[in-house]
């Protein structure tokens, strides 16, 4: 049975495949189009992703190599040059920067992948192989969702992301949502997912955080396990919402929305 760091990394490999497949068919009028993600165009996109391979590949060989680990500086030298770069630049280097990357997680061996831990420069400490990749994994999904998605009001995250990423989505709420909105409300939501199933708690009152299935909530939101996970991010505008997404209780949908404002 493959790991859950084969199956990470199986998947990077798969949507790096199909976005690569997708830009290459892009002019240079749909580089400029507005993308999901509401301040940046389609290769803006392109350079956040390309920018952040770059830095993933640094750490992931400083944890091989044994290698000083890339610091705040390394970071914003690479930001900075990938922010000067045309959007044909940006896009072409998306595709190389994202291969490398791949590649690298790709030659990691069963044992590498079992037992080497990445220090990513953000964390506590060093994390292991699945984990890196995981959160590598988050930022790809979505921001490939970005990008498909301002040629496509339907696009969704990739079927074999998502379940690599449901349950990472507790330990992201502290700092990816907005209590706050809700001026002191105290809501407590079950959340019914599809594809694949989940059955949980949403508790929204000083902090959001998920919990055991309640057994008297407020309401119930009903929703594609992909769609939850763009609600997280600030990614289900209306325009972006599937028909089969369903919220019954005291918070209207625009409510929700406002809780998770997205980055």
């Amino acid at each position: 049975m493959s790991s859950i760091a084969d199956q990470t990394i199986s998947a990077l490999r798969s949507g790096h495949d199909a976005l690569v497949a997708f830009v290459g068919k892009l002019s240079q009028e749909d580089l400029v189009r507005p993308s999901g993600a509401s301040d940046w165009q389609v290769s803006q996109v392109l350079s956040h992703l390309g920018s952040g391979a770059e830095i993933n590949l640094a750490a992931v060989r400083a944890a091989t190599s044994g290698g000083a680990v890339p610091d705040g500086d390394f970071n914003k030298s690479v930001w900075a040059r990938w922010d000067a770069m045309s959007p044909d630049e940006q896009a072409a280097g998306f595709v190389e920067a994202n291969t490398r990357l791949v590649e690298e997680y790709e030659s990691l061996d069963p044992a590498a992948r079992a037992e080497l831990r990445i220090d990513l420069g953000f964390l506590p400490e060093p994390v292991e192989v699945a984990t890196a990749a995981r959160m590598r994994l988050s930022e790809f999904a979505l921001h490939r969702w970005d990008v498909e998605v301002g040629f496509d009001p339907s696009a969704t995250v990739s079927a074999d992301a998502v379940p690599l990423l449901l349950d990472n989505v507790g330990m992201m709420l502290a700092w990816a949502s907005r209590p706050d909105v809700l001026g002191g409300r105290q809501v407590t939501l079950t959340v019914r997912l599809d594809d694949p199933s989940r059955v949980f708690g949403l508790r929204l009152g000083e902090r959001v955080e998920l919990t055991d299935a309640p057994e008297q909530p407020d309401g119930e939101l009903v929703a594609p396990a992909e769609a939850w996970l763009r609600l997280t991010v600030g990614r289900l505008g209306p325009q972006y919402t599937p028909e089969d997404v369903r919220l019954t209780g005291p918070l209207s949908m625009d409510e929700l929305r406002a809780v998770f404002p997205g980055f």
